[in-house]
């Protein structure tokens, strides 16, 4: 389970499902992302654990640029290929962002 803003999210699917379900929601996670409904094929991607899908999710949220989200589903998929260069560039804003803070720290 992955924890969002609004509480818990189910990433795989139930055991219970069939894999003739599981794919009959693919197949309508690829529609719904080929005619631009982006969050509702995030949803069922999730939701079925669909790593091919999870990770053209975080493909269309890193080209707006929405990195953080990208990685989120990078994650989840799991793609460390993929998430792997967004971890590198994250650590070094926040390294920047430290050093930047300790020498205004000593400059006072």
């Amino acid at each position: 389970m992955e924890i969002e803003k609004n509480g818990f999210i189910k990433t795989t699917v139930d055991q219970n499902v069939s894999l003739q379900d599981k794919a009959a929601l693919n197949r309508k996670g690829n529609q719904l992302f080929n005619i631009g409904e982006i969050e509702k094929a995030r949803r069922v991607f999730m939701t079925t654990g669909y790593t091919d899908g999870l990770v053209r999710i975080g493909n269309h949220y890193k080209s707006e640029g929405r990195l953080l989200d990208a990685l989120r589903m990078y994650w989840i998929a799991p793609d460390r290929n993929r998430a792997g260069p967004i971890i590198e560039k994250t650590a070094a804003v926040i390294r920047s962002f430290l050093s930047e803070d300790q020498n205004e720290r000593n400059n006072v």
